[in-house]
């Protein structure tokens, strides 16, 4: 069972690496790649990176002994975005990501008395809490966010990864980081805008 375990969490870290690799192609090109070559390139990559080709192990599992298992959060977030209607992440949910990851690292690392990642342990109130984040991403009409979570649960109840702790299905260091980054770059971007504006209209 473990033995199964462990090849399911490298095949899924092997299209989440295939998704990046194409996430960093797109770059060099202009326009966006259409659905079948995304989705022929996750395919090539992942197998490229999944089987060990004359080595000991395979690729992945050296990029899983550096990572670990990555977030349900940040891997569905990826997977979506190779779909042909994928829309932009809103902005309210990175400034959540953002917040959420300032207030947990710092106390899950040991500083204070409050142990929030405690709360992971089947706390129905950190469950509760979770449901109500996905309950307001109903309300604001981003259905994708609401899946994202309700999957990240059900990983969590079926113990999809090693770890019984539901934060580690939720926020990983990658996603936290991501979301202060699209926090930052959202500060300089009004900023800049404000700074343009008031170019454009001052006197003369």
């Amino acid at each position: 069972m473990n033995s199964l375990m462990q090849t399911f969490a490298l095949m899924e870290l092997s299209i989440t690496s295939a998704v990046v690799c194409i996430w960093a192609l797109q770059k060099f090109f202009p326009n966006p790649f259409p659905f079948a070559t995304k989705v022929f390139l996750a395919l090539l990559i992942g197998n490229i990176v999944f089987w060990p080709l004359g080595m000991n192990l395979p690729l992945i599992a050296y990029v899983r002994g550096i990572t670990g298992d990555l977030s349900v959060v940040l891997t569905l977030l990826l997977w979506s975005s190779l779909l042909p209607s994928s829309k932009p992440i809103p902005l309210a949910f990175k400034l959540m990501l953002a917040i959420i990851a300032l207030c947990f690292y710092p106390f899950a690392l040991g500083l204070g008395m409050i142990d929030p990642y405690a709360w992971g342990y089947g706390s129905i109130a950190f469950l509760g809490a979770v449901l109500l984040i996905a309950l307001v991403c109903g309300l604001a009409n981003w259905s994708k966010g609401v899946w994202i979570i309700a999957i990240a649960i059900i990983a969590w109840a079926a113990h999809w990864h090693e770890s019984a702790n539901l934060w580690d299905y939720l926020l990983d260091p990658f996603l936290a980081i991501w979301a202060l980054f699209a926090f930052i770059g959202m500060l300089y971007r009004k900023r800049r805008d404000k700074a343009r504006s008031g170019y454009l209209f001052r006197p003369g």
